[in-house]
């Protein structure tokens, strides 16, 4: 419990930390609605489904709207991985939607020692944006992202948890003054709350800090989850 006090500490001294730069440009609160599906086929392959919403310029404007369809593999207690298919509508500043295509390969480790459990995950994306509306829309995004997360079962339904995720610009058409360079960071601290075997909800807080680009910008983001594993439920399930 003192490691994950002291953990949960350093994340939030560095979410602070991040919130009194002087060299922001942009910033911005939101909030971030999610809904997670799973249907295990069997003990190992699963198919995975996730819509999710999000509000930007101090909650007063719609961002965005995703959807991810995809299987995971399941080996034991301490690996999976997955391959994920999101659809991406960002509206612009015109009202309109933009549609970007995005791919996305996970890959995560996960250990635990008496309550507490920590995790890394490691996420290569592809994404096409506005395809058929700029030049460079059919030139692929390439990003490399690496996610650390530390949790504590405090109890049967409440899990606390503190994470770290760093993304990695490998190759972008239209800002590819920082390929090769890291550009972003987000810190999140949250919670789950089990309501019963199959299903949870969660809250957290998320701030989100972009550099070693030209314009600058800091996101305060809150979170709510809700994930279901339906082959769990009795409508679905078949014994």
């Amino acid at each position: 419990m003192k490691k994950f006090i002291a953990f949960c500490s350093l994340a939030l001294a560095l979410v602070f930390q991040a919130k009194g730069k002087n060299d922001v440009t942009y910033s911005d609160a939101g909030l971030w609605s999610t809904v997670s599906l799973d249907y295990a086929l069997n003990k190992r392959w699963a198919i995975v489904f996730a819509e999710e919403f999000r509000m930007r310029e101090n909650y007063s404007r719609v961002n965005l709207f995703y959807t991810n369809l995809g299987i995971e593999y399941t080996q034991g207690k301490h690996f999976k991985t997955s391959l994920v298919y999101r659809n991406i509508q960002r509206q612009n500043l015109e009202n309109t939607f933009m549609i970007r295509h995005r791919l996305m390969w996970d890959a995560t480790l996960r250990t635990k020692w008496k309550k507490l459990s920590f995790s890394y995950r490691h996420r290569l994306q592809v994404e096409y944006r506005a395809i058929h509306s700029i030049p460079t829309g059919k030139i692929p995004e390439w990003y490399s992202r690496s996610k650390f997360e530390l949790g504590y079962q405090y109890s049967k339904k409440i899990n606390p948890y503190a994470a770290v995720e760093l993304r990695y610009q490998i190759f972008d058409p239209r800002n590819m003054v920082s390929d090769h360079t890291w550009h972003r960071v987000r810190y999140q601290v949250g919670f789950d709350y089990r309501l019963n075997k199959f299903s949870k909800v969660g809250l957290y807080y998320l701030v989100q800090r972009v550099f070693n680009v030209s314009n600058y910008e800091h996101l305060y983001i809150t979170g709510v989850e809700y994930s279901a594993s339906l082959a769990d439920m009795k409508f679905f399930n078949k014994k």
